[in-house]
This record gives C-alpha cells, sequence and structure tokens, in this order.
C-alpha cells in the first residue's frame, strides 16, 4: 500500500514512517524539506497520486489563537481536497483526548475546526484522540512555572509513549476507516500535579508541584477527567517507570 505521511519528520511521524517501511509499504514522507507544503498546497497533488492512506501528523508551529486556527483550517482544506481528487481511500488524523470539551484554548479551537473538516469531507476517516505523551511532561511543567513552583490543574492525565503511540497509528491506518473516533491512553491515570512532581525529582528540577483546581490547562479551566479517555480506550503497556527507563538526560533511548 502506499502512504503519505503528514509530519513524517516529527516526533511521531518518524516512528510511523520507520514501521510502515518494515511492514514494506511505500511511503511518502511530506513536509516542507520534502517539497510538500500543506499550507500553499505545493506538491500534495503529485504525493497523493496512487495514495491509499494519509496519516495526517501535521501541527502547528504557532500556538497563537489566530495562527492556530489558520494553520489547521488552511492545511486541513488543502490536503482533504489532494486526497478527494486523489480517490484516497482513508485519511487518519490524530488529535487529542478531551479536545471537544477544551474550546477555550486557542489551540483546541484549531483542533476542533480540523476534526470538523475531517468529518465534512467525503473521504473515509479515522479520527485518533491520544492522551497526551510522557514526551509532553516538559512542556507540561514549564506551562505551569511560577517561581520557585510549578502550578499544575487538579486533574488526572493518563499519558502515553510516543513509541505506542505510533504502533497505534500504524495499526489503524492499516485498518478498514472508523468513520468516527478512536481513542488511545496509557496504561495507568496519574493525576497531573503528582506525576510532574515524580518527573520533576527524577530529572533534577527542585522545584514543588502544586495542584490548583483554578489553574487552566494551556488556557482552558479542566475538570478532573477531561483529560482521560470517556469510554472504551486502546491502552498501551507502557508506565511511567518503565518510560522513565528508557530515559537518559531527558532523551528517548532508541527501542531496538
Amino acid at each position: 500500500m502506499k502512504f503519505v505521511v503528514i509530519g513524517g519528520t516529527g516526533l511521531i511521524g518518524s516512528k510511523a514512517v520507520s514501521r510502515l517501511e518494515r511492514l514494506g509499504h511505500e511511503v511518502v514522507v511530506a513536509a516542507p524539506s520534502t517539497g510538500i507544503d500543506i499550507l500553499t498546497g505545493q506538491g500534495l497533488d503529485d504525493a497523493m497520486a496512487g495514495t491509499e492512506v494519509v496519516i495526517d501528523l501535521a501541527n502547528s508551529p504557532s500556538f497563537e489563537d489566530e495562527a492556530v486556527l489558520s494553520f489547521f483550517r488552511t492545511a486541513g482544506r488543502n490536503i482533504l481536497e489532494a486526497e478527494t481528487r486523489a480517490g484516497v481511500g482513508h485519511h487518519v488524523a490524530l488529535s487529542v483526548v478531551g479536545t471537544d470539551k477544551l474550546a477555550e484554548s486557542g489551540y483546541f479551537r484549531g483542533k476542533i475546526a480540523q476534526e470538523a473538516l475531517i468529518r465534512e469531507s467525503s473521504v473515509p476517516y479515522s479520527i485518533i484522540h491520544s492522551t497526551q505523551f510522557f514526551e509532553f511532561l516538559p512542556g507540561i511543567i514549564k506551562s505551569g512555572a511560577d517561581g520557585d513552583q510549578v502550578r499544575l490543574p487538579s486533574a488526572l492525565v493518563q499519558p502515553i509513549s510516543s513509541d505506542e503511540v505510533a504502533d497505534a497509528v500504524v495499526r489503524i491506518a492499516t485498518s478498514e476507516p472508523a468513520n468516527g473516533i478512536v481513542e488511545i491512553a496509557g496504561p495507568e491515570a496519574y493525576w497531573m500535579a503528582d506525576l510532574a512532581q515524580r518527573y520533576a525529582e527524577q530529572t533534577g528540577d527542585g522545584r514543588k508541584v502544586v495542584g490548583d483546581v483554578s489553574t487552566p490547562y494551556f488556557g482552558a479551566k479542566i475538570h478532573e477527567t477531561t483529560l482521560i479517555p470517556a469510554g472504551e480506550a486502546w491502552l498501551g503497556k507502557i508506565n511511567f517507570d518503565r518510560w522513565m527507563s528508557q530515559y537518559k538526560d531527558g532523551q528517548a533511548v532508541a527501542r531496538k
């Protein structure tokens, strides 16, 4: 089968590409560095020719509200229109658990718009709602920095490793379209502040992490369960301790 992987040079994209290639599939890596620009449409039609599945893992380079919304709307339209012209049979997009509950956040308004375009398109699709990646823990801690403390929402998280996200993306992309949402998550739920404290202590960060019900999550107020799956989800097997054992100085140790 021929796959086009949008964002194929990124964290999840590069892992998905290598897995697809090991399975013997033809893979086109779509990124500005390979001459494919999803914002201008340059190279998209050539890439889509003969393609059976498109995996969209692209992310906005800016988190500014209007820039994010413009990115996901423009890129989404260009990709889906090119797929329609080429007769692509399956569009797979990676999104976030709880997206529909996070409209106060400019970033998630962009993801909501992206998902709406996919549902309204004629291309069969699967939208993957993933919990946050373990690899995003430093970013979550940075977002809550407050002097010698870190303030984070009093909410549950159920993080998943990037390796298992890539596994799930490939499994779903090589299956029939769900024409709906498929949820994936890590094996265990943690209170966000507790998990961030464990990570901070194990990486030499001496700040105290505090849970606070009034602290927003990237601009959106959330409830205890906003960021964990609401129903049945595919669960990975890598928990925090196992994930940390695969890391050294904050960088992933390549999985053999």
